[in-house]
């Protein structure tokens, strides 16, 4: 269904520029959210499934311009094989099943990570639904699936590897710039927020280039319990807080990224 954009201020209490523009969510603890109610862990994952919708629409309708979920790492592979081929099955079914309401909201989806692995079936829907909202021009919604950071900076390197030795590029040349744009995320800002659910103080290999400057909000919520009212809680406190970048408050200009 397509809603009508929410109004920050009246919303959050808060004027559009004090918004984040990328907001980064490591979405953690289906498996305890299903084990506390003697469920299935599989079960945590449909409801935390579930919960991706309303989180994507309610960034949508804040205006949110990226929004990247950390959603099957490269060591989750690690997992039973039962509950991976199950998380597989489930990915296929929710891109078929929530493939409208992206297009209806404006959402454009992006994947990030190696493709190597992935279950022809989760590749045919995710190309499929990357074709059909490619001319969206609301939310950008990155999924990170069968994704690690350092494997998308030694794949940066590779690539940059290559360019040397094909000559368009010099080792001199390659800078922090020459990097971001080696990596999935080129050409887009770097998170301004990190958010991670059921409380854990760890990064887990996501973004690691990327998050460079973000700032972090850990709640105790675990994802299939994390609500719009949570996720204005995070927005709310990152507008409390002054980002420096290194520097001092008298010199950062509302610009400086």
């Amino acid at each position: 269904m397509d809603q009508e954009p929410l109004n920050p201020v009246e919303e959050l209490g808060l004027e559009p520029q004090q918004l984040p523009r990328h907001i980064a969510i490591i979405m953690d603890g289906n498996g305890r959210w299903a084990n506390l109610k003697g469920l299935p862990r599989i079960n945590g994952h449909m409801e935390g499934a579930a919960n991706v919708r309303n989180i994507i629409i309610h960034c949508a309708r804040l205006k949110i311009e990226i929004l990247t979920l950390y959603s099957f790492s490269a060591e989750n592979w690690k997992r039973p094989k039962d509950e991976v081929e199950a998380l597989m099955d489930l990915y296929v079914e929710y891109l078929i099943k929530e493939r409208t309401e992206i297009i209806e909201n404006n959402v454009r989806l992006i994947q990030i990570g190696r493709r190597d692995g992935l279950p022809a079936a989760v590749l045919r829907e995710l190309d499929t639904t990357v074709h059909m909202s490619k001319d969206n021009t609301g939310l950008k919604l990155y999924l990170a699936i069968n994704y690690s950071s350092r494997n998308e900076i030694v794949d940066a390197c590779r690539f940059l590897a290559r360019e040397v030795e094909a000559g368009r590029l010099t080792p001199d040349q390659i800078d922090a710039q020459q990097i971001n744009n080696a990596l999935y995320t080129a050409g887009i800002p770097d998170p301004d927020l990190l958010i991670r659910t059921a409380g854990e103080m760890r990064i887990s290999n996501f973004l690691l280039w990327q998050i460079s400057y973000s700032e972090l909000f850990v709640t105790e919520v675990l994802w299939p319990d994390f609500r719009k009212e949570h996720i204005n809680e995070a927005i709310c406190t990152y507008a409390e807080r002054e980002r420096r970048f290194g520097g001092v408050k008298s010199d950062i200009h509302s610009n400086d990224k």
